[in-house]
């Protein structure tokens, strides 16, 4: 019998690690081989509502932004002479809700005209269904995060109203239509 002890002592000792190896396992891949990648392109911001403000079209028009409670909102800042960078903004903007398919119903997208210019006819022709609001000396403009100048980034608000994401200047517009059709894809609550 002292003879057979040893191998079950082996064997009971092997059952014991085998056991303990996915949680030691475990702990190793959380606590020390931890990566912070995420899969979102866009940067995540602290979530927070945006009030009711009043604003107004181009046209004239009152605009308020709860008229586009319900639905996911791309939305940038940009003086009304738009520069370069502006138009490659509404062209990807335009692109990016095109690219949703049966999604882009649930997309708008706003542009906040920082300055008094009026946009060029066409950029507006060029970009129909962009909403165009007057925000020029609005305390609206300040609720944004004041990381670089507020044309250099596009915002992301979600269904309910909170300014939620932002895309960088040099934004890649393969990996925000990726985002974006993430969200959708996520938010079906409809």
């Amino acid at each position: 019998m002292s003879e057979n002890a040893p191998g079950k002592l082996g064997n009971l000792w092997l059952i014991g690690v085998l056991c303990a190896a996915p949680v030691i396992a475990s702990y190793v891949a959380y606590y020390v081989a931890r990566t912070d990648a995420h899969t979102n392109y866009g940067e995540l911001l602290e979530t927070r509502a945006l009030p009711p403000v009043h604003l107004q079209l181009t046209d004239g028009t009152a605009f308020q932004l709860s008229r586009l409670k319900g639905k996911w909102v791309l939305l940038m800042v940009d003086a009304g002479g738009c520069d370069d960078f502006c138009q490659r903004k509404l062209f990807t903007l335009r692109q990016l809700r095109l690219s949703q398919g049966k999604d882009m119903a649930r997309i708008e997208r706003a542009w906040l005209i920082s300055d008094d210019v009026t946009p060029p006819a066409a950029a507006v022709s060029a970009y129909h269904g962009t909403w165009l609001v007057r925000a020029a000396g609005s305390d609206f403009l300040k609720l944004f995060p004041a990381q670089g100048a507020l044309a250099d980034h596009v915002y992301v608000i979600d269904p309910l109203g909170n300014l939620m994401m932002r895309y960088p200047r040099d934004f890649d517009p393969r990996r925000m239509i990726k985002d974006i059709a993430r969200l959708l894809r996520h938010s079906k609550w409809q």
